[in-house]
């Protein structure tokens, strides 16, 4: 089979989309989720009863 410019290029441009895809994740270091925030934190202080 003969390789023309057009399979050659399209193999190429397949391969730099999916390592860019690869390389733009941005997360560096391993997934975590956010520590949650405590319910006592962010509730406002009641007034005292009565």
């Amino acid at each position: 089979m003969k390789k023309t410019a057009t399979s050659v290029g399209g193999r190429l441009a397949a391969l730099l989309i999916t390592l860019t895809a690869l390389a733009g994740c941005g997360q560096k270091g391993p997934l975590t989720l956010p520590k949650p925030v405590s319910a006592a934190a962010t509730a406002p202080a009641s007034a005292p009863a009565r």
